[in-house]
C-alpha cells in the first residue's frame, strides 16, 4: 500500500515540477502580453479622447460621437488581445475564440431578435437620425426631451417629470415629431363667438389681441379662420408661430393668447356664449311648454 503511495506522490510531484516549468518558460511571455494589454488599453484611451474632440466638432449628433468612440476603443483593445494571445503562442485558442464568438453571435441574434433589432436601430439612428440629446420629440404618443440615446433605447423627460424608455426601434420604425428641429412652432387657438356679432369686427380684435403678445414672431402673419356654424355658437381659429426651445413656450403663447382674447372680448363687448339648448315638448316637435299646457293647467 505504502508503494502505491509513494508512485501516486511522485507522480504528483513530476507533474507539478512539469507545470512549473511550463509556467517558467511561459512567464516572459505573460509578462510581455500582459504589458501588450495595457499598451492598447492606454492607447485606446488616448485615441478615444483625441476622437471625441475631432468628432465633437464635425458631428452635431452626440451619439453617434459616442457610438465612434466606443466601436474604436472596443477595435484597439481587441487587436491588444489578439496579439497578447499569439505571443503566449495560443494560436488555436484565438482560431477557437473567434469561431466561439460568431457561433455565440448568431444564436443570441436567432434568439433575441427584438434586442438585436433594437441595437442595430440605435445604430442607425447614431448615423443617420437627427434626434439628439435635449430635442423635444413626440413619438408613439410621448412628448418630452431627449436625454439619452442609448444602443437600445432612447430615454424621454415627459412634461410631468418622468423618464419614459422607448426602444429604439419602435421610434425607428414609425413616424415621429421632431419640434426642435425648426425652432418654431404654431399655435392653433379654437374659440367662438354669438351669432349677433360683427364677423369682419371680431376678425379684426382678434389679430389685434394676439399681435400684443410681444415674443410672437413677426415674420409670421397672424391667421384668421372661421370654421363652422356651431350649436350655440360662429367657431373660429386664430393661428400664430412663436419661437419653440422649451413645451413651456408652446403653453405660455397658448395661455397669453387666450388672456388677450378675453381682454379685448369684453373691451368691445363681444360674447363667448354657453353652449344653449331648445326644449321641445311636443310628441311631434315644435311645441313649447305654454303651448303644451296652457295658463292655469301647468303640472305642479
Amino acid at each position: 500500500m505504502f508503494s502505491d503511495l509513494d508512485k501516486a506522490t511522485d507522480l504528483v510531484i513530476d507533474k507539478l515540477g512539469v507545470w512549473y516549468s511550463e509556467t517558467v518558460k511561459l512567464l516572459p511571455n505573460f509578462v510581455v502580453a500582459i504589458i501588450i494589454v495595457i499598451i492598447f488599453w492606454v492607447m485606446a484611451k488616448f485615441i478615444r479622447n483625441i476622437l471625441s474632440r475631432v468628432l465633437t466638432r464635425i458631428l452635431k449628433n452626440r451619439s453617434a460621437v459616442d457610438l465612434a468612440m466606443a466601436l474604436t476603443s472596443f477595435l484597439i483593445i481587441l487587436v491588444g488581445l489578439v496579439i497578447a494571445l499569439e505571443i503566449m503562442g495560443w494560436h488555436t485558442a484565438v482560431t477557437s475564440v473567434l469561431a466561439s464568438i460568431g457561433v455565440i453571435g448568431l444564436a443570441l441574434g436567432l434568439a433575441f431578435q427584438d434586442a438585436a433589432s433594437n441595437l442595430i436601430s440605435g445604430v442607425s439612428m447614431a448615423i443617420h437620425s437627427p434626434i439628439n440629446v435635449g430635442d423635444i420629440i413626440e413619438s408613439n404618443d410621448i412628448m418630452g426631451t431627449v436625454t439619452q440615446i442609448g444602443l437600445r433605447s432612447t430615454t424621454i423627460y415627459d412634461p410631468h417629470g418622468q423618464d419614459v424608455v422607448i426602444p429604439n426601434r419602435m421610434i425607428f420604425q414609425s413616424p415621429y415629431r421632431h419640434y426642435t428641429i425648426n425652432g418654431i412652432r404654431r399655435i392653433d387657438l379654437a374659440c367662438g363667438i354669438s351669432y349677433g356679432d360683427n364677423l369682419p369686427d371680431v376678425e379684426k380684435v382678434v389679430q389685434e389681441a394676439i399681435r400684443k403678445i410681444d415674443y410672437i414672431r413677426k415674420d409670421r402673419p397672424v391667421e384668421f379662420f372661421y370654421t363652422e356654424f356651431g350649436d350655440s355658437s360662429i367657431n373660429f381659429v386664430v393661428r400664430y408661430w412663436v419661437t419653440f426651445k422649451r413645451i413651456p413656450d408652446y403653453l405660455r403663447a397658448q395661455s397669453d393668447g387666450i388672456k388677450n382674447i378675453k381682454a379685448a372680448f369684453n373691451e368691445h363687448s363681444i360674447t363667448i356664449p354657453f353652449p344653449i339648448r331648445t326644449l321641445d315638448f311636443g310628441i311631434k316637435g315644435g311645441q313649447t311648454l305654454a303651448q303644451m299646457y296652457p295658463k292655469g293647467n301647468q303640472p305642479s
